[in-house]
């Protein structure tokens, strides 16, 4: 194998700015992506490094925009004009760009690149309270700004239409349809989730770019009362992923000839042997089913084909894990045990969510791992509404092949039924769930439903069919999945006879 076309992490950095319930002094989010790239040079134990760089690509940051801010992160850091991108939205893109990269080195096109991501989520939420423009602070306006708001990012019209505009209303249909296809009932299936996001604080509780430091028993976490209310059925809060942090993280990739050109120890070396992606279908009403992710299945199979290798042998899973359905899959899709825990970090609930840029730190720490002695990993990254999946695998030693990865993903096709809108009539519910008030109380249900025709319907309901759809309102709890009832759809507001 020729060293210059082996792609090998040499450095990692990730850090927070302040924490949960101790908030820091505001701090922009190139700021905190500057304090982690130089984190990550550092890391690689080499002082000259930095000069070979030809490449940055940033992760999209959302809670402040960037025109270009890799070529903003180069002029800080004193680097020449590197080649640089800058993602989409979507929490997939830190393993497609880490693939991508590796893909560049092993084709010669890049021998040594900057992969960086942050957020300043829960600064920007205290400066709006405040009133505070962060402008005044001398946060970058040129190029750059405040955030701008998509209507498209909500989903597609169908979608809006029934009110599946955000992932805490749309997860949770799958978390349901999952479990009903496991003939598992609303207590077991949050009891599990509870059971692994308990082991998932107990990780965050120990790592030091954490966003929380307290660790919760399961039954913490599966309690529904102040401060764990019901989000929407299942998940109370610490089940939903926490965005409002202040993080960020930079990995540092070259070729094996570089990294030995600049003397970086072989102690600090990890091995990207590649990976594999595919997407889903954008709107989840034109998704074959609810109760798997083909796109998982596709990017999981293809990863581990390629590297020639069982899941049974990797050493350290991470799974993204902004709500529990997304680990649950993935440790299905490997054939591994329920009882694993699949995470480095501690997960989106305690260790944090920075929107799209969370697996960026799983990376850096799958990366200490391997220098510690661990085995091969798998680090999992999704976007969208388990629509974007791409796996990456890492390894202490180099693939007998080198770099296997495949970056550019599949993009998978659907056989789903047909979508109708102003039906009535008898139907089937394939999924539900229930959205809770402030109050505490259910406020409005979403139904995905099948006519006896085969057709699909999909619509938000009032609170009174909310509460008859709820699996909680009743001990033990009780799943209406399955169930068939009338159905009245009035432009997507769905009045419902049992």
């Amino acid at each position: 194998m020729d060293p210059a076309r082996i792609p090998v992490i040499v450095g990692v950095g990730d850090i927070r700015s302040g924490r949960a319930g101790d908030p820091a002094a505001p701090r922009e989010p190139l700021d905190l992506i500057t304090a982690a790239a130089r984190a990550a040079l550092a890391d690689s134990g080499s002082a000259t490094l930095g000069s070979r760089i030809d490449a940055i690509h940033a992760v999209k940051t959302v809670s402040w925009s960037y025109d270009d801010l890799p070529g903003l992160l180069a002029a800080r850091l004193n680097l020449p004009s590197p080649r640089s991108s800058t993602s989409p939205i979507g929490g997939h893109w830190p393993a497609t760009l880490l693939d991508r990269i590796g893909d560049d080195i092993a084709s010669g096109r890049s021998s040594a690149a900057l992969l960086v991501g942050g957020e300043s989520q829960a600064t920007m939420t205290a400066l709006r309270k405040s009133g505070t423009d962060p402008t005044t602070l001398g946060w970058a306006s040129e190029p750059g700004g405040p955030p701008a708001f998509d209507p498209a990012d909500l989903g597609s019209p169908a979608m809006q239409r029934a009110g599946l505009i955000v992932p805490t209303r749309v997860y949770p249909l799958f978390e349901n349809r999952v479990a009903h296809e496991s003939g598992v009932g609303p207590d077991q299936s949050l009891a599990e989730s509870a059971r692994m996001y308990s082991a998932f604080s107990e990780l965050a509780a120990k790592n030091p770019a954490s966003w929380t430091c307290e660790v919760y028993s399961a039954e913490e976490i599966a309690t529904v009362g102040p401060g764990n209310r019901m989000v929407c059925e299942p998940y109370p809060l610490m089940l939903n992923a926490m965005p409002f942090v202040d993080q960020a993280a930079a990995v540092l990739v070259c070729s094996l000839a570089v990294a030995r050109e600049h003397g970086v120890p072989e102690d600090r070396t990890v091995y990207l042997w590649g990976g594999a992606g595919a997407a889903d279908p954008v709107d989840v009403l034109s998704r074959n089913g609810f109760g798997t992710s083909t796109a998982m299945t596709d990017a999981v199979h293809r990863a581990l084909s390629r590297a020639s290798i069982d899941a049974s042998a990797l050493d350290i899973v991470d799974a993204y894990s902004c709500f529990p359905v997304v680990p649950k899959l993935l440790t299905r899709t490997l054939g591994l045990p329920a009882r694993i825990v699949p995470s480095v970090t501690g997960g989106h609930s305690f260790f944090g969510g920075p929107l799209n840029s969370y697996t960026l730190h799983s990376i850096a720490e799958v990366t200490r791992r391997l220098r510690e002695g661990a085995g091969p990993a798998l680090v999992h990254g999704n976007g969208g509404y388990l629509t974007y999946q791409h796996v990456v695998m890492l390894a202490g030693a180099p693939h007998p092949d080198g770099y296997v990865g495949d970056p550019e993903p599949a993009q998978l096709a659907s056989e789903a039924p047909e979508l109708v809108t102003g039906y009535e009539g008898r139907a089937d519910i394939v999924t539900s769930t229930v959205e809770y008030g402030r109050d505490g109380a259910p406020a409005t249900g979403f139904v995905v439903a099948h006519t006896p025709d085969g057709r699909r319907l999909a619509g938000r309901t009032g609170p009174t069919e909310a509460v008859a759809l709820s699996a909680f309102t009743e001990t033990p709890a009780r799943s209406v999945i399955g169930r068939t009832v009338h159905v009245t759809d009035r432009d997507g507001i769905l009045s419902l006879r049992f």
